[in-house]
């Protein structure tokens, strides 16, 4: 397969201060059915070197759209008209020879799911490796060793080893990470962002947002930023422009739109954003670091914090009973078995939520699907709604599919494509009662109104709606049957605040009125805070901090829930530059504290080496 290499350099802009991208007039339409659709209309804006732009807006405003435009990405049905110049290059109508030449070297785009992203049948060292060699002329081993070094600049565990891993053997957000890392391979001019930070917890989060702001800071590059995350807005973001059906209803400062956002959508908008602390009443959390239970340290020893006041006894029914929970990945070939979750308890009782937080990759998704009997526990108990789980074969967990749901992290791969979003949300139904005709009709139609999804899109496939409009649909798929378990798997992750904001409350009605128990995952606190009885922390596959809502949230007592708590951005510019400050203060102490700890451990163990050395010489002496 020959390739395309284009080894001219970029036209020099002739003003360092001219803007990277300008787009004028912008026009996306889309031919459905024999009419044409707008999906984005009258777009303008610019971007400057160094600048973050961000753009926001509901589901479905066209903020993907016309920003895929830009790349030349639409799909068949879809055309684009207006202008939109990179440097002084024409984007729009450029041949498609061309635009391959430019995007991966000086443009490059962060899709928003990187399960249908990435190719499923390369590893992500070789799909890395291949931008490398597209647009540069370098060998496979300077190219591997480059590779690596990206994966280890967005926090890949093992880079080594991940290089050589499948898309499907890594988690959300470590194939977020990967494909991060794709993106930035060749320092891009202009880096199109799709909710790049939709599957990562806070900590990696706050890493991908510095590496972002390094990659603007160390070759200039202008940043267009997609997100529904005002937090992340606030963090970034030097401009901002809010998009409502697919024009552009404000745009202005950053301090300015936060401060004093003119246009009522705008003001919905933000007025939609959780905040950690303010379930708790206590919204202090703004400002700076959270007023965190530090353990004191002494003499190389960490003593415990306060100990936390005894729970009262909850005589409800137990939904869910972990104990000592031990899920392991099969070896493969020379790799050994992987243990995902070592050693946990948990128990859930009816009518509450639990909300599971932690780091990708610490085994939060391996529980959920170990829950709904999609992987096997190793070891220990899981018992699900009376059901014991160990051991269980496919055939006696059908009964269990009745009473235990599901929403999955990724819209995109769990949805049948083949399938419209009506036959998707009526097949539990079919399958597990045998509803058919007008009574299913009705069914599906009341999901599709409590998920605040039109009952016309029930003919649509998945492909024609957006990432938000899917996970509602595998939302309203999970409550079809009433479970008296959900496992929600980031269920708002793809979900813009304002409608967050009511599927959260979707959430607490339903809740309210069935009683279901409700296993929550998430790496939004603010999100947990708001639906959670309880909070689970989860790291490098055990639990290191479980207690109620308030407690975790005010004083954290492990040091990585504090630093947990230390990376949530808050949708205020200026706080969050404080929080920013306060949280590199807070990691330099840890680490300090970690660093003195390892050099203790390394003196007690030449103390050991010594003994055992004059040990065997006085062995040896008396032999």
């Amino acid at each position: 397969m020959s390739v395309d290499i284009d080894t001219t350099p970029a036209p020099e802009t002739p003003d360092a201060d001219a803007p990277v991208l300008t787009v004028t007039d912008l026009g996306v339409d889309f031919y459905v059915d024999g009419e044409w659709y707008p999906a984005a209309t009258g777009v303008s804006y610019s971007v400057r070197p160094g600048e973050v732009l961000a753009i926001v807006g509901e589901s479905g405003s066209g903020k993907t759209q016309s920003s895929m435009a830009l790349m030349g990405l639409l799909p068949p049905n879809g055309r684009a008209s207006g202008s939109a110049k990179l440097g002084d290059r024409e984007l729009i109508g450029m041949p498609t020879s061309k635009l391959r030449r430019i995007r991966g070297k000086e443009m490059a785009v962060i899709f928003q799911e990187p399960m249908t992203a990435l190719n499923p049948v390369f590893t992500i060292g070789f799909q890395i490796v291949e931008t490398l060699r597209t647009h540069f002329e370098i060998g496979p081993a300077e190219a591997k060793d480059r590779a690596i070094e990206l994966l280890r600049l967005v926090e890949i565990p093992d880079p080594e080893t991940r290089f050589d891993a499948y898309p499907h053997q890594l988690s959300g957000g470590q194939r977020q990470r990967a494909m991060i890392a794709q993106s930035l391979a060749c320092d891009p001019r202009l880096l199109i962002a799709d909710e790049p930070t939709t599957a990562l917890d806070v900590t990696v989060q706050a890493e991908i947002l510095k590496l972002m702001r390094d990659l603007r800071s160390r070759i200039n590059s202008g940043i267009v930023l997609i997100t529904h995350d005002m937090g992340v807005v606030a963090d970034m973001a030097d401009r901002i422009l809010v998009m409502k059906d697919g024009v552009v209803v404000e745009q202005g400062d950053v301090h300015q739109i936060f401060a004093d956002p003119q246009h009522p959508y705008t003001q919905r908008l933000l007025a939609s954003v959780p905040h950690l602390g303010r379930s708790t009443g206590d919204d202090v959390i703004a400002p700076g670091v959270p007023d965190v239970v530090v353990a004191e340290v002494v003499d190389g020893v960490q003593a415990p914090a306060d100990e936390p006041a005894a729970a009262p006894q909850d005589d409800r029914v137990v939904v869910l009973e972990a104990v000592d929970m031990v899920i392991e990945y099969p070896g493969r070939r020379r790799t050994p078995a992987f243990r995902a979750v070592n050693e946990v308890s948990l128990t859930i009782h009816a009518g509450e939520v639990v909300g599971l937080v932690g780091e990708s990759g610490s085994g939060k998704t391996t529980i959920g699907r170990a829950v709904v009997g999609l992987l096997p526990v190793t070891g220990g108990q899981l018992t699900i709604v009376g059901r014991n789980m160990v051991g269980a074969r496919p055939r006696d967990l059908k009964p269990l599919r009745t009473e235990v749901g599901i929403v999955f992290q990724d819209p995109g791969s769990s949805l049948n494509p083949r399938l419209p979003i009506g036959e998707s949300i009526a097949e539990p139904l079919l399958l597990h009662r045998g509803v058919k005709g007008a009574a299913m009709q009705r069914e599906v139609e009341r999901l599709l109104d409590q998920v605040q999804l039109p009952r016309a899109m029930r003919n649509r496939y998945p492909h024609e709606l957006s990432g938000g409009q899917r996970q509602r649909v595998g939302i309203a798929r999970s409550l079809a049957l009433e479970p008296k378990l959900l496992v929600a798997d980031e269920p708002t992750s793809a979900l813009d605040v304002s409608v967050q904001a009511t599927v959260l409350e979707l959430f607490k009605d339903l809740q309210r009125e069935h009683g279901f128990a409700c296993l929550f995952i998430s790496h939004d606190l603010a999100v947990v805070e708001m639906l959670s009885d309880r909070i689970a922390v989860m790291h490098h596959g055990k639990l290191v901090e479980v207690g109620e809502t308030a407690q975790v949230v005010t004083a954290p007592r492990d040091p990585y829930t504090q630093r947990l708590l230390a990376a949530v951005p808050v949708p205020d510019p200026d706080a969050q530059r404080e929080r920013r400050v306060a949280r590199d203060a807070l990691l330099d102490a840890q680490a300090s504290d970690l660093a003195r700890d390892e050099a203790l451990h390394a003196a007690d163990a030449s103390k050991v080496e010594v003994v055992s050395i004059s040990e065997v010489d006085n062995t040896r002496q008396s032999i």
